[in-house]
């Protein structure tokens, strides 16, 4: 961690800390809490200047340069060769700003560089808290941008408050409390209501980036929240999906715009294939190998491919999702339950009983569950009118104020006021298969609805999930749900009951890529030891007898040390037994061996997970590759990682990132496995969405852009062999009823309108991969 010989001047006399005088610091303290919000609410309040003296125990550089320039920090994040770059900012004394009210966090940033700034603001408290969000910098002049701290809240039922409101609304982000040119922070995660007692970090970062990133940055100050726009939340979202309140390229007003859009895009959509492609889209003009009449892997001078069924190399290339679950959206509305019949469409756990229907009994008890979700809307239908029929109902969500209730889907109605009434789906159908082959896209991404499973024009990947009542364990960090206990028998005949359903679908049918088994398991964080081997240490609390993981891992340390006391010398523990240590042990780490131990168990479940399931798929889908369970980028820990490569023939990965930076994926070298990556996307805020996605971009065309860029760093890439998008369409922008997803991430929008950036970058992108990739 480099020091910078930058001075961090603490004006913190509004909040009491060590530069102030003590006089000041005590009559500012003795005020009452109504003072001093007033006083807040008539200045701004220098939180942090930047001089050219030499104070620099304050503030760090972590892989950028710096220096002063009238007031402001020029800063350079050498972010290419370096997955982190950033400054921290950490007071002597952490800054209380509990007895501030209504406030807001702001700074001035103009972006110096050459590429749009994706910057990650960090906010740490005395609790060991931390508070992430996010914005893009776009090149231009110096703007402010703000992170509110306190205010602008809403009670939950407990009379609590929850700063951001996100589980109250039902959107990952909300829109802002207050008109202004000001731009916000876009929460991401973490805490949302820190300690305010005791702020103890800022920091600014940029994170795996391609370029080397900079900014200017000064006047880092408290500021009082305006007066709140208390119909923030209020008919935000017209009759087409969209938001109600911004216009923007593309946007839809009318029936007669929206089938104009469709004839316009009609006289593209030639429905051939890019002139370089096989007929399963693989590289025509390339070498031909062995044609097995299934996708396989080979390694061509010194790059992992795929080889499509005749033999020619491929790379593969689409969307996710291109499906309607996804689509809907939680309307604030309920019904008695005792009369709702959930069914269920068994898609995967999030989308099961997305798509179920309300029966014409439960609609005459429908009520307001949510006052905030109901009055976000202009405009529903009625059930007794067309668009009627795109109502439907969950029976559980992940997150948001509605845990179950009716859902609404704009994205579905759009289609039908599209493509007409009689079979608007089958259109669809057609018209996004005639996408996939002039956008230039190879196959169709993960999630993709059965329906297009037998298209036999575009290559597809095929998708399911393990769930059932076996029993389950924890990594502690257990985000989508708890974990499978993959030793206990029941686990694995749900496996081969997942497997033989997909085969079902998919029918031996050659045009079917591959497989991908469940999505982001918790299988543990790199953060440290403890998140790293969590699924062991929580697993040696618990009792064998119930536990058969547990059990295994009894097996496992008794087949290496014969006597509990062997075990006891090395890992410096007093446990009486082999019984003792099987019925639940303190699983503290004590020393390196014991971690050496906890790695062989990690590795041993993750052994066994990926055993069972390749077993089931070889079994039921001899000819089909197995593709892994798509790691998150946050959650893959070597052990789990190099028992997936025993098993899957290609390795899976979901990257949120600017692109994949050779540092943090030089352990590749060490796998050598042909890797695919299953998610990525960039958002940005110009179209009227709240929220831009994981990875952020200034306009429509940076999204574009940094699309070209993420795949380039793929396709140069000697083990990846293909890389797919998530998303085919928008998040819907009151948030998805699962959990609240309201992303800009979609090739087309709510009314199925594409993004003519994305769909130029795509075409230069798909028409160009192979002759780069194998030239």
């Amino acid at each position: 961690m480099n020091r910078t010989a930058i001075a961090l001047a603490l004006s913190l006399s509004l909040l009491g800390c060590q530069q102030t005088k003590s006089s000041e610091k005590t009559d500012i303290v003795s005020q009452g809490k109504s003072d001093v919000h007033s006083a807040l609410l008539q200045q701004e309040k220098t939180l942090i200047a930047f001089s050219e003296s030499s104070l620099d125990s304050n503030v760090s550089l972590i892989n950028a340069t710096a220096q002063v320039n009238e007031g402001r920090l020029y800063i350079t994040f050498l972010g290419k060769d370096n997955p982190y770059a950033g400054i921290s900012i950490k007071p002597d004394t952490p800054w209380d700003m509990s007895h501030l009210d209504d406030f807001n966090l702001a700074m001035d940033i103009k972006n110096t560089g050459e590429h749009p700034v994706q910057l990650f603001l960090n906010i740490s408290d005395v609790d060991g808290a931390t508070y992430t969000r996010s914005v893009a910098v776009p090149r231009g002049d110096t703007t402010t941008y703000y992170a509110k701290m306190r205010g602008h809240d809403l009670a939950t039922p407990d009379g609590n408050v929850n700063q951001e409101l996100n589980f109250l609304s039902g959107f990952r982000s909300n829109p802002e409390t207050w008109d202004s040119d000001d731009v916000q922070f876009i929460s991401m995660w973490g805490k949302k209501n820190l300690n305010l007692k005791g702020i103890t970090e800022i920091s600014i970062s940029v994170q795996s980036n391609l370029f080397d990133k900079s900014i200017a940055l000064g006047n880092i100050r408290l500021r009082p929240n305006p007066e709140m726009n208390e119909n923030f939340l209020t008919q935000i979202v017209d009759e087409f999906g969209q938001n109600a309140n911004v216009e923007f390229p593309g946007k839809i007003h009318s029936q007669q715009e929206i089938e104009a859009a469709r004839e316009a895009e009609a006289k593209k959509l030639d429905n051939k294939l890019m002139p370089d492609r096989s007929r399963f889209g693989g590289y025509k003009d390339g070498p031909k190998l062995e044609a097995t009449g299934y996708f396989r892997t080979e390694k061509v001078d010194g790059k992992w491919a795929l080889v499509d069924p005749e033999g020619y190399l491929y790379f593969a290339t689409g969307l996710d999702i291109i499906r309607l679950s996804n689509t809907s959206t939680m309307t604030g509305y309920g019904f008695d339950e005792s009369l709702v019949d959930l069914g269920g469409d068994g898609v995967t756990p999030e989308d099961s009983k997305g798509l179920n229907r309300v029966n014409d009994e439960a609609i005459p008890s429908r009520h307001v569950v949510s006052e905030v979700r109901a009055n976000l809307f202009e405009w529903l239908p009625s059930y007794d009118e067309p668009l009627g029929k795109w109502f439907g109902y969950r029976g559980s969500a992940h997150s948001g104020p509605v845990k179950k209730g009716e859902t609404f889907s704009f994205y579905a109605a759009n289609l039908e006021r599209k493509y007409g009434s009689e079979d608007p789906l089958e259109a669809w159908e057609q018209v996004t298969i005639k996408r996939m082959k002039y956008w230039g896209f190879s196959s169709l991404g993960n999630w993709t609805d059965p329906r297009f499973y037998q298209n036999n024009e575009v290559p597809f990947f095929a998708n399911g999930w393990i769930i059932g009542d076996f029993k389950t364990v924890s990594s502690g960090n257990d985000f989508w749900a708890p974990l499978p206990d993959v030793f206990d028998p029941e686990f694995a005949r749900r496996a081969d009951i997942t497997a033989a359903t997909i085969a079902n679908q998919v029918q031996n049918n050659p045009w079917c890529v591959g497989v991908f088994i469940d999505n982001e398991k918790s299988f543990g964080r790199s953060e440290s030891n403890e998140t790293r081997y969590g699924i062991v240490l929580h697993t040696l609390k618990r009792n064998g007898k119930d536990v058969p993981t547990k059990a295994a891992f009894t097996e496992l340390m008794k087949a290496k040390y014969s006597n509990i006391n062997s075990l006891n010398e090395v890992w410096g523990t007093d446990i009486a037994s082999w019984e003792a240590f099987d019925q639940g042990i303190d699983s503290s780490i004590r020393n390196k061996a014991q971690l050496e131990d906890y790695s062989a168990m990690l590795y041993h479940y993750g052994e066994q997970y990926f055993k069972i399931v390749s077993t089931a798929l070889d079994k039921h889908m001899p000819n089909h590759m197995y593709l892994g369970a798509r790691f998150p980028d946050w959650g893959k820990p070597m052990e789990i990682v190099k028992a997936a490569a025993k098993h899957v023939d290609v390795m899976s990965y979901n990257v949120y990132k600017e692109g994949i930076h050779p540092q943090s994926w030089a352990f590749l070298e060490e796998i050598d496995m042909p890797s695919i990556i299953g998610e990525f996307h960039f958002g940005a805020r110009d179209n009227g969405l709240f929220h831009p996605g994981l990875i952020q971009a200034a306009t429509q065309q940076d999204r574009a852009e940094m699309y070209k860029d993420y795949m380039h760093s793929v396709i140069d890439n000697p083990y990846f062999v293909g890389a797919h998008w998530f998303q085919y369409m928008d998040s819907p922008i009151s948030g998805r009823a699962y959990d609240g997803e309201n992303y800009n991430v979609g090739f087309v929008n709510v009314t199925d309108t594409p993004y003519a950036p994305m769909v130029e970058a795509a075409r230069e992108i798909n028409g160009n991969m192979y002759s780069r990739r194998f030239k």
